[in-house]
């Protein structure tokens, strides 16, 4: 089955079909994506900043991390779920978006990314004590990891505005 084909299958399943019908269920979940996406993003930032040591000095790094998991994992599993039903509501008009690409390509780094940055970053700063400063690779995973972000929001931003040709 190709990509389009699927697609195209995905989004006549009567649950995408009434989603994406419905007058409420669809800007609901598109407002609760984006504001999931803020505190989501918003607590990775404040991470960032704090790896960087431009916000939250007072806080040492791993109890930052420990503080802020369960607003983070909260935010993402809602933010994703809501990602899925829009995007599976309207996967015959996705498939072919650019922006829509690249902004799930960037997930994917962004995913890579936060496994390699638990390993080196996370465990070697809370195994110091906290010298974040100490560690350039936490300052090089930090922003690294802004401008992921920076991209994912970007692209998903311009996702309704891709003009099939």
């Amino acid at each position: 089955m190709s990509l389009s084909s699927f697609a195209h299958w995905l989004e006549r399943r009567e649950w995408a079909m009434d989603f994406a019908a419905s007058p409420h269920a669809y800007p609901i979940v598109l407002a609760t994506h984006l504001s999931c996406t803020a505190l989501f993003g918003g607590l990775i930032l404040m991470t960032n900043f704090r790896l960087l040591g431009w916000a939250l000095t007072d806080y040492a790094v791993p109890e930052l991390v420990q503080k802020l998991r369960v607003w983070k994992t909260a935010g993402f599993v809602i933010m994703a779920g809501c990602g899925l039903l829009l995007a599976g509501s309207e996967a015959g008009k996705y498939h072919t978006n650019s922006y829509f690409w690249v902004k799930m390509s960037l997930l994917a780094l962004v995913g890579l990314h936060a496994l390699v940055f638990r390993r080196s970053v996370y465990r070697s700063v809370a195994a110091s004590g906290d010298s974040a400063v100490t560690f350039p690779q936490a300052k090089v995973a930090a922003i690294l990891s802004l401008l992921l972000w920076t991209g994912v929001l970007c692209a998903g931003r311009l996702i309704g505005y891709h003009v099939l040709d």
